[in-house]
């Protein structure tokens, strides 16, 4: 039987907070590597909680790693890899059979962080709407708000911000492309078969 819900299995979130006052992430280490992934090379950050940044790299390393860095002010970063990071490219890779637990810890408000929640229950090659998301989160009116959450994704594919289009069909956005969200939506529906 094949486990659709991937994503919702095994992947866990929990909260990254900052100092209120300062809004920075004093003295927090976070390690970072560059991987290469069956969907494209991509940069990925961990806490020692889990994983809280997963980018594709599409221009060029040190674009991304700006992009990362610049949300995490008075963070410290080291470049290496640790367990966190292989559990996460583990679920990336989607062989069921070898998955563990991938800890997210992630930095949102809190209705950012129950729209990350949502998207984690869209099963493997299909899709939803931004307005199905705004109704499930029972605020039917929230569409634009919806799609600025997902926008704000700070992990792609293991949040798959990639598998939500707009009521019409078309793709909408996404912050790697919309060819690359082609291929990630493709590559899924051929794997559910």
């Amino acid at each position: 039987m094949k486990q659709t819900k991937l994503n919702e299995r095994f992947i866990q979130i929990e909260p990254l907070t900052c100092d209120k006052n300062t809004h920075k992430f004093t003295d927090l280490p976070i390690r970072y590597s560059f991987a290469e992934t069956m969907f494209g090379e991509m940069l990925i950050g961990s806490t020692s909680q889990g994983v809280y940044y997963l980018a594709f790299v599409t221009e060029g390393r040190q674009a991304v790693l700006d992009e990362m860095t610049e949300n995490f002010p008075g963070a410290s970063f080291e470049e290496g890899t640790d367990e966190t990071q292989q559990k996460a490219l583990a679920a990336l890779s989607m062989d069921k059979e070898n998955i563990e637990i991938a800890p997210l810890h992630l930095k949102g408000s809190n209705f950012q962080l129950s729209v990350w929640k949502e998207l984690l229950k869209i099963p493997l090659g299909e899709t939803t709407t931004y307005a199905k998301i705004a109704a499930a989160l029972q605020n039917p009116k929230a569409c634009r708000a919806v799609g600025s959450a997902i926008g704000d994704n700070p992990v792609s594919v293991l949040i798959p911000c990639h598998r939500v289009v707009r009521t019409d069909g078309a793709l909408g956005g996404y912050h790697w492309g919309l060819e690359r969200k082609t291929l990630l939506l493709e590559w899924e529906k051929q794997h559910t078969k």
